[in-house]
């Protein structure tokens, strides 16, 4: 049943340093390749305020985000996907790209179609070779994962009770909440993800990781209230998509780095290094912060555009990039971590300017990563769209 709303908010929660993984697992399925663990140099606190970081800072540490925080990092695929040339844009077209990047401060666009490069260019030193941030991009990468692990058989059923495979939460709000729920954020546990209110929710992240360490995530999501019966309210909430992460890292037995590798990395054919921060579980944050190439930002777009190469349940993007929780009339709305919009297109979005948005009627991915000034932009997010408009209606 799809749920109306008439609103929706977005941002990103930003948590953790990490400690360390004990290395891969033996499971159901064939063991993955190890992880390497990155610990970057103690830093002081105050450094790691990401959403204070000013806009130079932004501009060099966006794409080095490895040396600010500790994570996991995994190889980039045996056989890299190629990507093609394909028709390039027009001139028109292409001059209204690189306004729109210069417009927005986008440092990197890609296009393609049909799974051939149709643009590519990069802005302030960053270029082909750079990983760059995530931000909640990575949520839309965790929902893959979770589907994974549907299809190993690792989670049964996206109706089963979150609580089998987070014990720890029997007995708070979480209890008859659903896998479905949380994928669409619907779960009907109060959330407040306002980063001007310094008592959010989001804003007492780093708060329990400070004081409760390998237990902050559970110990938090353990004091949150209902506010409404689970299926009846989309709220957004970063701390419940790092809900879906320990869901998944619990029933496969690895962190999502790992799976990725297996699930997303190899199968997508990313041609570099899969960076993805780490939690004091010495789990991934399944919220945010993997940082990859522009270009396999692109791949992950092709990769769900063609239905996952068989390591999703089938019909599995399908359903994840539908509108599952619908925002009124306007023709926006949510799936299974992945935002949907009007004509049946869906996107992966991120705070300050990253997204890949999929346009499956013309089968066109555009990945874009950026470094707006400010952390949320209505009006920039609003130019992406027409951008993404525009390639569609030039064919």
């Amino acid at each position: 049943m799809r749920l109306g709303l008439s609103s929706a908010a977005m941002a990103l929660a930003l948590s953790g340093c990490a400690a360390s993984y004990a290395g891969p697992v033996e499971t159901g399925a064939t063991q993955v390749a190890a992880v390497t663990m990155v610990t970057p140099p103690e830093r002081d606190p105050s450094e790691l305020e990401v959403l204070f970081w000013t806009d130079a800072q932004r501009a060099d540490r966006f794409r080095k985000m490895e040396q600010w925080f500790a994570g996991h990092e995994v190889a980039a695929a045996p056989e890299p996907r190629a990507l093609p040339d394909g028709a390039p844009l027009s001139p028109e077209l292409a001059a209204d790209v690189h306004a729109f990047m210069e417009a927005t401060n986008a440092v990197g666009v890609m296009v393609l179609q049909d799974g051939r490069k149709r643009y590519e260019s990069y802005r302030l030193g960053f270029g082909p070779d750079q990983r760059w941030t995530s931000f909640s991009v990575a949520k839309s990468f965790t929902a893959t994962l979770l589907g994974a692990a549907v299809k190993d058989g690792f989670i049964k059923s996206l109706d089963d009770p979150v609580t089998r495979y987070v014990p720890a939460l029997a007995g708070s709000a979480y209890d008859g909440v659903t896998v479905e729920q949380i994928a669409t954020m619907t779960s009907g546990v109060a959330w407040n993800e306002d980063y001007t209110d310094p008592k959010s929710d989001v804003a007492q992240m780093n708060r329990f990781v400070v004081e409760y360490g390998p237990d902050a995530m559970v110990t938090q999501l353990r004091g949150l209230k209902r506010e409404a019966p689970a299926g009846q309210k989309w709220v957004y909430k970063t701390g419940e998509t790092n809900l879906i992460g320990l869901v998944v890292e619990n029933a496969v037995g690895l962190p999502l780095a790992e799976y990725a590798k297996a699930k997303i990395v190899d199968p997508a054919g990313f041609e570099g290094e899969l960076f993805w921060m780490t939690d004091p579980r010495g789990g991934n944050i399944g919220g945010c912060c993997l940082s990859i190439r522009l270009a396999d930002y692109a791949r992950m777009g092709q990769f769900a555009l063609e239905g996952g190469n068989g390591t999703v349940p089938d019909g599995w993007f399908a359903r994840a990039g539908d509108s599952l929780v619908d925002f009124g009339d306007s023709g926006f709305g949510y799936g299974y971590q992945w935002w949907t919009y009007p004509g049946g297109n869906y996107g992966a979005q991120g705070i300050f300017g990253q997204a890949i948005t999929l346009l499956p009627e013309k089968q066109i991915v555009l990945a874009v990563v950026s470094n707006w000034p400010t952390a949320t932009s209505p009006d920039n997010r609003a130019l992406s769209r027409e951008l993404a408009a525009k390639i569609a209606a030039a064919d």
